[in-house]
This record gives structure tokens, C-alpha cells and sequence, in this order.
């Protein structure tokens, strides 16, 4: 990235009315066949249009085409039985009824190719493409066929390194790999987790990203929040080995979080994705406040390896309010370039 504190999103922005439900995680489309194609290009030109409109550098699909950041990559894979439903706790949160692993799991044909490649045909800006991390996937399911976590990461690593591979072909400029289920499963996450990441992002040539948050701003999670102490430090657990990974951009929340933001000292040397948008609140910041954030960051990291974000995705808040939040976090940088400059 040439421009100096490039901005972008974390993840989901929302959908339009006529597409799906707003404010609403899962929502089922409003639309069927060619006209949901139509519709789910429409609100991504839309999405793509908010994001520039609001100084956004680093641009994304804001996830129009999907309906939920795990499942719809997982609803086109072998193996997983949508029909046969069990009730999980996710992340050791929140009960969901998830679909089931019921043989080998394969990728009989590319998911989010296409819609990349519309993205792409869009704009010049560097585009991010978000999929879903090894652990976050196995997090959402039922596995009645491999009966070992760990086992299940590493085949889903392998698909979604055929996706990733195809996703840079198709002219995406960095791969992000949502992993929230990285502030749960500590153990794991050192085990085997961060390598089976590395296996997801394994030959690629564009900028590899994994976003690492405290989840949407749903009842579940801003409850388990409140569990959480004076000080998130669950980062903790996981940078040391993340800095020493092959992921060059790390994504994680600090906008009214209680992360200290010493702990961006464990990842030196990585490109650091600062959320600085609150996610989980209405009230839309002030360019300064988003600025007082970036200032706070850069104590722990060099300024051209600091990348603007929001904390998580904002499927669930008002179009109003997120693009409200995204002119905020454009503008808060745009402060923090002045001062740096001068």
C-alpha cells in the first residue's frame, strides 16, 4: 500500500431492504435466481460506492453476496449436511443450530470467485476478500464424520487455500481470514490453529490478513463482554505465535474495548489492522475520537505499518449508522496523515 494508514472495513457492512432483512445476522434473501444475482451485484456496487464516498483505501464486497461470513462458504462444500441440523454452543457463547459434517469435506468448485471478479471489474483500489479461518469454520458445525477438531481444521485449510489461490488469480489484492474463535480456544489456537492458518494462506503472493475480534455487537457477545474484567488481554495467547506466523497483517479490536493497546507490542514487525470503529453501538464516533485511538496505537506501531479498521462487521447495525462510521474512520485517518506529514 502506497497511501500511509490505508483504511478499511473488518467485515460485513449492511444489506439494503430489498436484499435482506436489515440489522439482522442470517437473513434469508428477498430475492430468487437471476434477480438475486442482479440484486446481490446492485448492493455490492452500492456497498463498494458508501466505501469510497467515505475515503476507504482498501475496499471489499462488504459481504453483499453472502449471508452469514462462515456458513455460505461452508453451504458449498461436499460433506456438510445442511438438512441435518444439530444445536452447538458458539465460541462457548451462544446455542445455534448449525448444519453437519457428515463425510469428507470437499470444494467441488470455487465460491466467491466470481463475485471477486465483479468486485474487481469495479474500481482500481486495492480490494480485501474476507473468508472464513479454519477454526471459526469447525466452530459452526456439527462433525459427526471426523470426530477431531484438529483433524477438520486441516482439511478445511486445504479448501480454503484452493479458494485463496483462485480469490489472488482473480486479482484481490489481500485475503483476510476471519478467525474470532482465536479469543476462545487458546490451547488450540497454539497447537495447531495458527498452522492451519498458515496451510490456508500457503504460496500465496498477495498480503495475507487474519482478523481476530470480540464478535458483532449481538446480546451474546456484549454479554460476554461483561465477564471479561477491567483488561481483555486474550490477545495475549495468541500474537506471540502469530508474530512469528506467516500472516503479514494482523486485525484486532480497540475501539471502547478494554484491550490494552501495549499488547500491539507482541505482534512488532506485522502490519497492524487497528479497529477503531465500535461496532456494537449506535452512536457514530468523531473523526477525533477515531484519531485519539490511531494516536494510541502508534506508540506500539510504526506508522506505515498501521492500518485503520473497524472493530468487527456491521451487518447488524442501520446502513445510516455504518456509513456514518465509515466517514468517521475515513476522516480520523485522514487527521492522523496531517499530523504525521507535518
Amino acid at each position: 500500500m502506497k497511501t500511509l494508514l490505508p483504511t478499511s472495513t473488518a467485515g460485513s457492512l449492511p444489506k439494503p431492504a430489498w436484499l435482506a432483512q436489515p440489522e439482522t445476522l442470517w437473513s434469508p434473501w428477498k430475492l430468487q435466481g437471476d434477480e438475486l444475482i442482479e440484486g446481490k451485484q446492485d448492493a455490492l456496487r452500492l456497498s463498494l460506492n458508501d466505501q469510497l464516498n467515505a475515503g476507504i483505501d482498501i475496499v471489499s464486497d462488504g459481504e453483499q453476496t453472502r449471508q452469514h461470513f462462515v456458513t455460505t462458504f461452508i453451504e458449498h462444500l461436499d460433506g456438510v449436511d445442511f438438512e441435518i441440523r444439530k444445536t452447538v454452543k458458539i465460541r462457548d457463547r451462544y446455542d445455534a443450530s448449525v448444519p453437519t459434517v457428515v463425510g469428507a469435506v470437499g470444494r467441488p468448485k470455487s465460491v466467491f470467485v466470481d463475485d471477486a471478479k465483479f468486485l474487481r471489474q469495479q474500481t482500481k483500489q486495492p480490494i480485501k476478500w474476507a473468508l472464513p479461518g479454519p477454526m471459526t469454520m469447525i466452530d459452526t458445525l456439527y462433525d459427526d464424520h471426523y470426530k477431531s477438531r484438529e483433524n477438520l481444521a486441516w482439511e478445511f485449510a486445504k479448501i480454503l487455500n484452493q479458494e485463496a489461490r483462485e480469490l489472488e488469480a482473480a486479482g484481490v489484492d489481500i485475503i483476510q481470514f476471519d478467525e474470532p474463535a482465536f479469543n476462545v480456544f487458546f490451547d488450540e489456537v497454539n497447537d495447531w490453529g495458527v498452522a492451519a492458518l498458515e496451510k490456508a494462506a500457503e504460496g500465496l503472493k498477495c498480503e495475507t490478513a487474519v482478523h481476530i475480534c470480540y464478535g458483532y455487537g449481538i446480546k451474546a457477545n456484549t454479554d460476554w463482554k461483561k465477564t471479561l474484567g477491567s483488561e481483555w488481554r486474550q490477545y495475549e495467547e495468541a500474537f506471540p505465535k502469530l508474530q512469528q506466523s506467516s500472516i503479514d497483517i494482523i486485525s484486532l479490536e480497540a475501539q471502547n474495548s478494554r484491550v490494552p493497546m501495549d499488547l500491539i507490542e507482541l505482534i512488532r514487525g506485522k502490519k497492524v489492522m487497528v479497529g477503531a470503529i465500535d461496532v456494537a453501538t449506535n452512536t457514530v464516533e468523531t473523526p477525533e475520537e477515531v484519531a485519539d485511538t490511531l494516536r494510541k496505537a502508534l506508540q506500539f506501531v510504526d506508522a506505515d505499518k498501521l492500518y485503520p479498521a473497524t472493530n468487527c462487521g456491521m451487518t447488524p447495525l442501520s446502513r445510516r449508522v455504518a456509513t456514518g462510521k465509515l466517514k468517521a474512520l475515513g476522516a480520523g485517518a485522514e487527521i492522523i496523515r496531517k499530523e504525521l506529514s507535518a
